[in-house]
């Protein structure tokens, strides 16, 4: 069995579309098709279904699954456990980042392990929460930076620890009147033309809800998944705005590309956690990945990007 096969099987099983696989790890469809076409060779029978939405398991495909997965396990685990016993954690660790994380805070945890644990080889997924949730289950990451709408609780803080706290802010071109004010409050957002993320969205659906137990509705002028598209449509057209996390928009509002006021009443907080598998165990190297990563969080004082 080829370790990188495996992992690209069970992604595929775990998102149902070779597109989308194809999409997050950046090459062409049919490269990740040959790939899994050439496994099902190996294993001596078709292993996916292709079907107009996607593919499906197989029967072979669904008893691979389980067994693979737990293989995959044991054996990145006895090698980091090796390296580990060797005297320095080394291997893979596939951490799933949210997009406002991604850039500021995997650039710096990359910096750190190579410092300190250059064995260690971070593979990242960048994902939205509801997505990185479903890897996490799915064994497809090791750990997960994500957004909840609530703290953790004591009996979940062996899974689950959180990092820090985000507010949310209505953002608009510079110059613009409203979001010049420090404070906003949420019911002020009736009538205002948004940018706003696609439905279906945790960070969407929460939003939708907070504006309809103010009774009214988000007008939304247009949807984007991309956080880069959102902004970049504020700042093009002032009167317009969008509804972000302060992470995202900590580079733009430094350069005086945006401008923004925090939304009150209610306050509509984040927090963001660290979460760890919900099965298994983690390897030393993940543990040296997720203390990395309280490290550098801890010294920019509990925030994602650099004071």
């Amino acid at each position: 069995m080829h370790l990188p096969t495996v992992r690209l099987f069970l992604e595929v099983a775990d998102a149902g579309s070779l597109s989308k696989v194809a999409a997050r790890r950046q090459v062409v469809q049919s490269h990740v098709s040959r790939q899994i076409t050439e496994f099902e060779q190996q294993c001596g029978g078709r292993l996916f279904r292709r079907t107009g939405r996607g593919v499906e398991l197989t029967e072979l495909g669904r008893r691979a699954v389980p067994r693979l997965r737990a293989w995959l396990h044991e054996t990145e685990s006895l090698a980091q456990e090796l390296n580990a016993a060797a005297g320095e954690p080394a291997g893979d660790v596939r951490l799933g980042l949210i997009p406002s994380a991604a850039h500021p805070l995997a650039t710096h945890l990359f910096a750190r392990l190579r410092a300190s644990h250059p064995g260690i080889r971070l593979d990242i997924a960048e994902a939205q929460g509801a997505e990185l949730d479903a890897m996490l289950d799915a064994g497809a990451v090791d750990l997960a930076i994500l957004f909840r709408f609530r703290r953790p609780s004591a009996d979940e803080s062996a899974l689950e620890t959180l990092l820090c706290d985000a507010d949310t802010y209505l953002v608009s071109a510079p110059g613009d009147a409203l979001t010049a004010a420090p404070t906003l409050d949420f019911a002020r957002l009736a009538g205002l033309p948004l940018v706003l993320p696609r439905r279906p969205s945790h960070w969407r659906q929460a939003l939708d809800e907070t504006a309809r137990s103010l009774g009214f509705r988000l007008d939304a002028v247009a949807q984007a998944d991309s956080l880069t598209v959102q902004k970049a449509l504020v700042a093009a057209h002032p009167g317009v705005y969008s509804i972000l996390g302060p992470y995202t928009i900590a580079e733009e509002l430094r350069d005086g590309r945006l401008q923004a006021t925090r939304l009150v009443h209610p306050d509509l907080k984040r927090h963001v956690t660290l979460a760890l598998p919900r099965q298994g165990k983690l390897t030393p190297a993940g543990r040296a990945v997720a203390q990395a990563v309280r490290e550098v969080v801890a010294d920019w004082g509990q925030r994602l990007t650099a004071p």
